[in-house]
C-alpha cells in the first residue's frame, strides 16, 4: 500500500508511532467490559452519525501531537471534513491519498449530557466504550486522556465521570486519534519499506507491507456509546453450561466493583419471560429441569434458544442504596471433540458453512445494518450453520445474531499474516496473549462460539512457531477452559510446529488453484492426501478451512478456465467429492472461501479485489452459490431430525 511522502527516522524506521511508548502512561483496562445494554439502572447513547475528521498531513505526521489538536475543537485546528461512524475512511472520498493514507487521523465530536448524567450523590459513572477502532487509538475528552488502546477489532473503554462531572456545563467533546501503522509486532503484523532509491522515488516515500489478502482498512469501524452505570456496578458475568436431556447446570461467577458491601440476586427467565431458576451471591449454579437447549441452524426446529439471566446487585455507597441490573443472554449447551468427531450437545456437529469478512462498497469495515441481515438472510437461504470470523474478532451486533440464529462460529482472533521470524518473539507474543484475554472476556458467555482460532495461515514451520503457539493455545484453555482451541494452517503436515497443541486440525488447500493452477484432476488425489497425511499424524478431526477459486461473475467457458463461473463451480464439486468420503470418517466441516469478493491491496493478481465470492460484494449470487445451496440442504437434510427440506433456486429465507 503507498503512501505519501513521509518524515520523521531512516530507512526501515516506524516513522509513524513516534508518541506510543511515551503515551503507555494508563492503567491497563478493567476485567470486566460487558456489552453496553439499556437497563432499569443503566442508560445507553449510540454517538453515530457525523464526526469531524481531519488526516495529519504533516511531512513526520506528529502535527497533531505537538500542536495539541486535542485541546480545542478539532474545526480549529485546520480544514476538517465530514466522516461518519461507524466507516472506514479510506473509500468515502475521492481523493486518494486518503484511501491509501498510513498514519495518524483525528476524529472529534462535541455531545451534550443529560444534567440526570452529571448530579447525584453519588454521581452515576459515565463510560466511553468504542466497538472498534483500527488500528492504534488514543482519546481525549474535554482535553484530558482517557484511554489508549492497541488493535483494531476488539472494543475499549473509558470510565470519564471525574472528567465530564468535573467539567463546567454538560458540553462533552471527544477527540481520538487514530493510526492504521502496521509492525511486525501488531495483530495482524506489518512492515514499513523505505524506498531509498532517489532517482524511482520522492524524498522519504514508504510502503506499508502487509502479508495478508484483505485491504488494511482504517477508521472508528464500530458504534461508539457513551453508557452509565451506578457508582456501585456489575463489573463482569461468566456463565458455562452442562445439560443432560433432563436437567442443565447454569454456572456463573459476577464480579462487583465499587463496593465491598453489596448483595447479589439471580433470575433465569425462558423465552416466554417463565422464572425457572434462582440464585444469589457471586459464585453459584442455577439448575434448570428440562431445559431448552441450544442448537445450531438446521440442527432442530427451535435453534438459537436464549434464557435471560439477570443479575441484580444492591450495594451501600456513602450511605446511599445503589442498584444494578444486568441482563444477559444465556445459551445452554454443550461442546465436545473426539478424535473423530465434533460434538454440540452431544451429537455430531458438521460444519457446512463459509468464510466471510467485514467488508463492503464505499463503507468499507465500518458496520451496517442493512448489510448484517442480507448476509444472516443469505446465510440461511444457502443453508451454512457456521462461519469462521475470518481473520479478525467481528462485531458483538454479528455475533448477537449468532447467538439468537443458531448459527455456530468458530472465533478467530487477527493473528493473520504472522509470517517473519521476528513476529515470534516475546514482543508479539506478549501482545497475542493480551489480544485472546480481550476476545475472551468479550465473547466467552456466546453459545454460538464453538472453538477459538489463535491465527490464520502463520509460518508454522519456522522453529520458534513451536514454543509460539503452546504459549498462545495453552493460554487461551486456561482463559477458557469450555471450548476447544484451534489455528488455522497452510504448512505440509510433517512440518507445522504448531498442530500438536490443536484441538482440531484446520487446513487450508487451494489445488488447482494456487497449485497445478488449471488442473483440476488432481484434486481428487491431493485432497485425499492431504486428508490421510494429517491425520495419520495427529488423530484429530479436520476441518477444511478454507477452499475456492476466484471467478469474474459472467465470465464463462466450457471446458471450464480459470475465473469462469464454470471452472469455480467445477472445482467445488470436486472438493465435494471427497469431502463425502472423509466425512463419513474424521472430516467434521467445510468452509467455503468466501462468502462474498472482497477489497485486498492492489497487485498483479487481484482486479478490484479477490474474486473467491459466491456472491459478489453486492451480495449477488454467482453459479457457486446455487451448487452449494444445493450440497448444504442435501447435508442438513442428511443429518437433521427435521423434515426434508425441498430447495429451488427461488428465495427460502
Amino acid at each position: 500500500m503507498a503512501a505519501a511522502a513521509s518524515g520523521g527516522g531512516g530507512a526501515g524506521s516506524l516513522p509513524l508511532l513516534p508518541l506510543l511508548l511515551l503515551l503507555r502512561l494508563l492503567p491497563a483496562a478493567p476485567a470486566g467490559m460487558l456489552q453496553p445494554r439499556d437497563t432499569p439502572s443503566r442508560e445507553r447513547r449510540e454517538l453515530g452519525g457525523l464526526w469531524s475528521f481531519r488526516a495529519d498531513l504533516s511531512p513526520g505526521r506528529d502535527a497533531g501531537f505537538a500542536q495539541r489538536w486535542y485541546r480545542r475543537p478539532l474545526r480549529q485546528t485546520g480544514p476538517v471534513i465530514d466522516m461518519p461512524v461507524p466507516a472506514s475512511f479510506n473509500d468515502i472520498t475521492q481523493d486518494p491519498s486518503l484511501e491509501n493514507y498510513i498514519g495518524w487521523v483525528w476524529y472529534d465530536k462535541e455531545v451534550l449530557l443529560p444534567l440526570r448524567w452529571l448530579q447525584g450523590d453519588p454521581a452515576p459513572r459515565v463510560v466511553l466504550r468504542f466497538g472498534s477502532a483500527h488500528y492504534y487509538s488514543i482519546v481525549w475528552v474535554n482535553g484530558v486522556q482517557v484511554v489508549e488502546h492497541e488493535g483494531g477489532h476488539l472494543p475499549f473503554e473509558a470510565d470519564i465521570s471525574s472528567v465530564v462531572q468535573g467539567s463546567p456545563g454538560a458540553l462533552c467533546r471527544i477527540t481520538v486519534a487514530l493510526n492504521n501503522t502496521l509492525t511486525p509486532h501488531t495483530l495482524p503484523p506489518g512492515s514499513i519499506q523505505y524506498m531509498t532509491d532517489k532517482t524511482r522515488y520522492p524524498k522519504n516515500y514508504f510502503v506499508q507491507n502487509i502479508k495478508f489478502d484483505f485491504f488494511n482498512y482504517a477508521g472508528i469501524h464500530r458504534p461508539v456509546v457513551l453508557y452509565t452505570t451506578p457508582a456501585a456496578y456489575i463489573d463482569d458475568i461468566t456463565v458455562t453450561t452442562t445439560s443432560s436431556e433432563s436437567v442443565a447446570m447454569v454456572q456463573y461467577q459476577v464480579s462487583v466493583v465499587g463496593s465491598t458491601a453489596y448483595s447479589l440476586s439471580l433470575s433465569l427467565r425462558d423465552q416466554e419471560g417463565k422464572e425457572v431458576a434462582t440464585g444469589d451471591g457471586p459464585v453459584g449454579e442455577l439448575k434448570v429441569l428440562n431445559p431448552n437447549l441450544w442448537w445450531p441452524y438446521l440442527m432442530h426446529e427451535n435453534p438459537g434458544y436464549l434464557y435471560s439471566l439477570e443479575v441484580k446487585m444492591q450495594a451501600q455507597v456513602a450511605g446511599a442504596l445503589l442498584e444494578d441490573i444486568y441482563t444477559l443472554p444465556v445459551g445452554i449447551r454443550t461442546v465436545h471433540v473426539t478424535s473423530t468427531q465434533f460434538l454440540i450437545n452431544g451429537r455430531p456437529f458438521y460444519f457446512h458453512g463459509v468464510n466471510k469478512h467485514e467488508d463492503a462498497d464505499i463503507r468499507g469495515k465500518g458496520l451496517d445494518w442493512p448489510l448484517i441481515v442480507k448476509d444472516f438472510n443469505l446465510l440461511r437461504w444457502l443453508g451454512a450453520n457456521s462461519f469462521r470470523t475470518s481473520h479478525y474478532p467481528y462485531a458483538e451486533e454479528i455475533m448477537d445474531l449468532c447467538d439468537a440464529y443458531g448459527i455456530v462460529v468458530i472465533d478467530e482472533s487477527p493473528g493473520v499474516g504472522i509470517k517473519l521470524p521476528e513476529s515470534f518473539g516475546n514482543k508479539s507474543l506478549q501482545h497475542h496473549l493480551a489480544v485472546m484475554e480481550e476476545l475472551i472476556r468479550r465473547d466467552k458467555n456466546r453459545p454460538s462460539v464453538v472453538m477459538w482460532s489463535v491465527a490464520n495461515e502463520p509460518a508454522s514451520e519456522l522453529p520458534p512457531a513451536a514454543h509460539y503457539f503452546k504459549t498462545v493455545i495453552a493460554h487461551t484453555k486456561a482463559l477458557d477452559p469450555s471450548r476447544p482451541v484451534t489455528f488455522v494452517t497452510d504448512a505440509n503436515y510433517a512440518l507445522d510446529h504448531g498442530a500438536p497443541y490443536v484441538d482440531v486440525i484446520c487446513v487450508n488447500s487451494y489445488f488447482s488453484w494456487y497449485h497445478d493452477p488449471g488442473h483440476l484432476e488432481v484434486i481428487p488425489l491431493q485432497l485425499t492426501a492431504q486428508f490421510e497425511n494429517w491425520y495419520k499424524t495427529y488423530q484429530k478431526p479436520i476441518i477444511q478451512s478454507e477452499y475456492g477459486a476466484d471467478s469474474v461473475p459472467g465470465l464463462h467457458s466450457d471446458p471450464p478456465m480459470m475465473f469462469t463461473e464454470e471452472y469455480q463451480t467445477a472445482m467445488l464439486r470436486e472438493y465435494h467429492s471427497v469431502f463425502d468420503k472423509k466425512r463419513k470418517e474424521y472430516v467434521i466441516g467445510e468452509l467455503i472461501w468466501n462468502f462474498a469478493d472482497f477489497m485486498t491491496s492492489q497487485g498483479t493478481t487481484r482486479v478490484l479485489g479477490n474474486k473467491k465470492g459466491i456472491f459478489t460484494r453486492q451480495r449477488q449470487p454467482k453459479a457457486a452459490a446455487f451448487v452449494l445451496r444445493d450440497r448444504y440442504w442435501k447435508i442438513a437434510n442428511e443429518s437433521s431430525c427435521l423434515p426434508p427440506v425441498v430447495t429451488s433456486h427461488s428465495l427460502f429465507l
